[in-house]
Parts: structure tokens; C-alpha cells; sequence
């Protein structure tokens, strides 16, 4: 099988590719990346000499370099870029629109003509809005997304379904809840707890820090966009989560308790606009027809990826730093086939 993975270098994308080269040793696996800040391909140390991998850098909204990598065709393509971060969408949705948006209808569209077998969008549970302190939400819930993250990720997922029924393209969505684990992105909210508490720095809690969310360990999430690659149903949704939710102020106690720092860390800062109160998604769909469970814990995560990130200090200062971006270019330059090359070899 021949995958073509868009975000691979991002904290979700480079778990996928590290999960399936792992499982499925036979399997072609080609990394497309535009390398944003969050785009790290120290995430994928651990596959660089694999034969079976490639990475090429490019942007999904941009025709050339997508039917560049598109045009030998593919089994599968799964998309995970994406601007994710919902804070930035606050201070400027442009980018979100651009990526989120026009980037997943190049993809679809160059995706049809090349006959990709299967389109997976990686999707959010955002997408839904707010829950109350009951339910949950199903695949056939109303989208009332309240952000601009989630208003891009909400266009992006219809834009999936309109190729699917106009043009009868093999396309599924997974909605997954909040993700957590090794290689994450410092800004996202465990990283940043389990970094400032190693060094004794506060924890930022928006509002009242009640606000709750289903948390699932990132190899769970790769696990579920494995069997939905494998044995979803053409059309479909499938939300994913794991029934783990989790106050983020307990969260912030549950982390800084693992690391035996106090709770007086914990800074409560002015809510963030347009937050959303809680998510919570019913993944029976998923399970029924699919037969996929989540395998990890959250404690039992939780503490797994504070171990992580403590023994990987080095990832965490060229991170921060943003030295990586630097290396990584120089030896993408000087190593990697470029677009132009992929192009000329394809043309012969």
C-alpha cells in the first residue's frame, strides 16, 4: 500500500507515520509538509533511513507541489494539515481559511483527478460547539463551531462530504477529541503545563479552569485513522474519542502531582473568547463498525508523556529555541529530494 500523508511532520502526522511504518513494515509512506512552525521532521528521526519513507516539502494550497506528489497516485491520502492552534485562529483567521479550507479542496480536487483510492480528513470535535454537563455528541449532531479553527475545520469537512456526493469520490471524516502525548507542539495545553512545572514556572488556566474535554493519547488516535483507513465505510464520519474527559484544572493538579510540584502553580488568567465549555463525542459508530477501542489510560498516558518529555530536553530546548526549523531546512536542501526533482523523474 502506497500512503500519502499531508502534515506528516506535525505532532498527530508524524504519529501516524511512526505507527504505520511500525505495524505495516511493507507499506510506502510519503510525507507531504509545507514545514510551519510547528513542522518539525525531528519528529521522524526514528524513520529518516527507513526505505520505505519520503518526505517532501510542500504546500497543500499550492496546485504544483500538491499534483507534484499526487500524480503517481496513491491508495490512501490522509490529510492532516492543518492550522490547529485556536488562539492564533483569534488573532487572525487568514490562515486558517487559506490552509484549512483551500488547502483541503486542492487536495480533494487534485485527489479526484489522480484517483487517490481513499480520502481520510482528520477532523475535530470543535466542529460541534459547546456541550452542556450531559450528552454527547454523535455524527449526526449539528455543526456550531465557535471558533475560527473550528469554523475552517467545519467548511473543510463539507467541502469532503460535497466530493463525496457530487462526484462519488471515497472519502471519510474522523472528529477526534483533545490529543496528548510525546512530540507535541509547546503551546498546546499539556506540554505547556508538564514544561512550566519542570521548571517551576505558573500554569495558565483560562476562566475558572472547569471547562472539560475527552482527552486520548495520540497512538490511540493513529490506532483509529489506521481502522478507518482499513475498514470504514465510503461517505461516513466517525468520531473518536475516549471517553476520558477530564476538567483542565485537574488536568494542570493531575501533572503537577506527577512531577511532586505544588499547586500553587497554577495561575488562573482571563477566559479566552468564544471558549467552549465542554466536548465529549459518542464514539459507537466507530466501535460497532469498526471495532476499534482505545487502549491507553489517561493517567497511565499522563505519565508516560511527562517521563517523555523530561528525558527529551534536547527536542524540547531546539523547540523553544526554533533552531530546528534552521537545521532541518539547511539538510532538506542539501538531502531530500525536492518537488522539482520528483517532477523531472516523474516527466521521464
Amino acid at each position: 500500500m502506497k500512503l500519502i500523508v499531508t502534515g506528516g511532520a506535525g505532532f498527530i502526522g508524524s504519529a501516524f507515520i511512526r505507527y504505520m511504518l511500525a505495524r505495516f513494515p511493507s507499506y510506502q509512506v510519503v510525507n507531504l509538509d509545507s514545514l510551519t512552525y510547528a513542522g518539525n521532521l525531528e519528529n521522524l528521526k526514528s524513520v529518516q533511513g527507513n526505505p520505505n519513507y519520503s518526505f517532501v516539502r510542500g504546500d497543500i494550497t499550492n496546485l504544483g507541489d500538491v499534483e507534484a506528489v499526487l500524480s503517481g497516485g496513491a491508495d490512501g491520502l490522509v490529510n492532516f494539515a492543518a492550522e490547529s492552534h485556536v488562539d492564533r485562529s483569534i488573532v487572525d483567521a487568514s490562515q486558517f481559511v487559506r490552509t484549512n479550507v483551500l488547502g483541503t479542496q486542492v487536495l480533494l480536487e487534485i485527489s479526484r483527478q489522480t484517483e487517490i483510492k481513499r480520502f481520510i480528513q482528520v477532523s475535530t470535535d470543535e466542529v460541534y460547539g459547546s456541550l452542556e454537563e450531559k450528552g454527547r455528541f454523535t455524527e449526526n449532531s449539528p455543526l456550531s463551531p465557535n471558533s475560527p479553527y473550528a469554523a475552517s475545520k467545519t467548511a473543510a469537512d463539507m467541502l469532503v462530504r460535497a466530493y463525496h456526493r457530487t462526484y462519488g469520490m471515497d472519502v471519510i471524516t474522523t472528529r477526534c477529541c483533545n490529543n496528548y502525548g510525546p512530540f507535541q507542539f509547546p503551546e498546546k495545553f499539556v506540554p505547556l503545563a508538564i514544561l512550566n512545572a519542570m521548571e517551576e514556572r505558573s500554569i495558565p488556566i483560562y476562566g475558572d479552569g472547569l471547562h472539560t474535554r475527552d482527552w486520548i493519547h495520540v497512538e490511540d488516535h493513529c490506532s483509529a485513522i489506521a481502522a478507518v483507513l482499513a475498514e470504514g465505510v465510503s461517505g461516513e464520519t466517525y468520531n473518536i474519542g475516549a471517553n476520558q474527559e477530564e476538567k483542565n484544572l485537574e488536568l494542570a493538579y493531575s501533572i503537577l502531582q506527577i512531577l511532586e510540584k505544588p499547586s500553587s502553580l497554577v495561575e488562573f488568567v482571563r477566559d479566552r473568547p468564544g471558549h467552549d465549555r465542554r466536548y465529549a463525542v459518542d464514539a459507537t459508530r466507530l466501535r460497532c463498525e469498526v471495532g476499534w477501542e482505545p487502549g491507553i489510560p489517561l493517567m497511565e498516558g499522563l505519565q508516560d508523556t511527562v517521563k517523555w518529555y523530561a528525558a527529551n530536553q534536547s527536542w524540547v530546548s531546539d523547540v523553544k529555541s526554533g533552531e530546528y526549523r534552521g537545521y532541518y531546512k539547511k539538510m532538506y536542501e542539501e538531502r531530500e529530494e525536492t518537488l522539482d526533482q520528483l517532477g523531472n523523474r516523474r516527466s521521464e
